[in-house]
This record gives C-alpha cells, structure tokens and sequence, in this order.
C-alpha cells in the first residue's frame, strides 16, 4: 500500500510539473489574456512555480520577462532574491520595477544577494536605482542603522567605491 501512495505522489508530482511546464508556455503567448491567465495561475502554483518564473527572468521576450517578475512579486520565495537581484539590471524598466516590488516584499531576504550585487557591481546605474528603491523600501525595519549609509551613498553622486564599501560594511553588520 504505501508503494502504491509512493507511486501516486510520483505521478500527481509529474502531472504538477507538466502543468507548470504548460502554463509557463502560455506565459510567453502573445495574447494578453492568456499571459495573465496562466500568472495567475502560477501565483496560485506557489512553490512549486518559482523554479520555472525564476528561469524566465532571462527569456528573451520582455514581456515573459515582465509576467514572470509579477509573478514572483506575489509568490515572494527566497529561492528567487539573486536571480531578481540580476533582473534589476534587465533592459525594460518594467521588469526592472517588477523585480525591486518582488525584493520589498522578500524584506531581509533580499538583503545578501542586494548587497552582494553592490559590492560587485557598484557602477551599474540601474542596479544602484534599483537597490535604492529596495533599500528606502526596508529602512523601516530593524537593519536600517546598517542600511542608511547605503542609502545616502546612493544617493549622494558619491564614486562607485563609496557605494562597494558601505554596501559591504552594512553586508558585515547583518552578519554579525
């Protein structure tokens, strides 16, 4: 018997995924009704979708882009905060404001990989437009003594290296 509920949770776990493959399909559909349809659908997906919605942050039609970060807004999985990190560099703005929305609603989770990036990649503009966002986002909670510097780097027409450095000071502050 409990071969048999092995085999069926095998099976209704490869139905699941067939089903996510095919909804992913009709996410990059050119008809603006189906794309929505199948986010929503995904959204409900939880979990089990993030995988997939996070692959599809580097399809190369935007507006898959696009369907794929506001599905990640609501399904709000860790798994998902460096790949939405690399999106807030994506050549649409949307995706790039659909990415920062999915970071603010990951709250801490998105703090390492945001750093991180800053640390690597402090002259990258929209990055730093991005994480501002994200960062004036988070300031309310119990990490913003450490984040304020970062900000205020952000803000201010300060060298790359003033960003690096403040972005990792705050990197070693959470860590502790």
């Amino acid at each position: 018997m409990t071969a048999q509920l092995d085999q069926g949770n095998a099976a209704g776990r490869g139905k699941s995924q067939q089903d996510v493959d095919s909804l992913m399909s009709e996410l990059a559909s050119a008809d603006p009704v189906t794309r929505e349809r199948a986010r929503l659908a995904l959204i409900e997906k939880g979990d089990e979708a993030v995988p997939a919605l996070i692959d599809a942050l580097t399809h190369p039609r935007t507006q898959t882009r696009w369907e794929a970060a506001k599905a990640l807004v609501e399904n709000s999985n860790p798994a998902s905060a460096s790949s939405l990190v690399r999106a807030l560099e994506d050549t649409d703005a949307g995706v790039r404001w659909l990415a920062a929305e999915a970071l603010i609603a990951l709250q801490g989770d998105a703090l390492t990989p945001l750093l991180h990036a800053l640390i690597d990649r402090p002259d990258s503009p929209w990055l730093r437009e991005g994480a501002h966002h994200v960062l004036h986002e988070l300031m309310g909670g119990g990490c913003g003594k450490w984040l304020a510097p970062v900000l205020a780097a952000l803000e201010d027409a300060t060298p790359e290296e003033v960003v690096s450095l403040a972005a990792e000071s705050a990197l070693n502050a959470l860590a502790d």
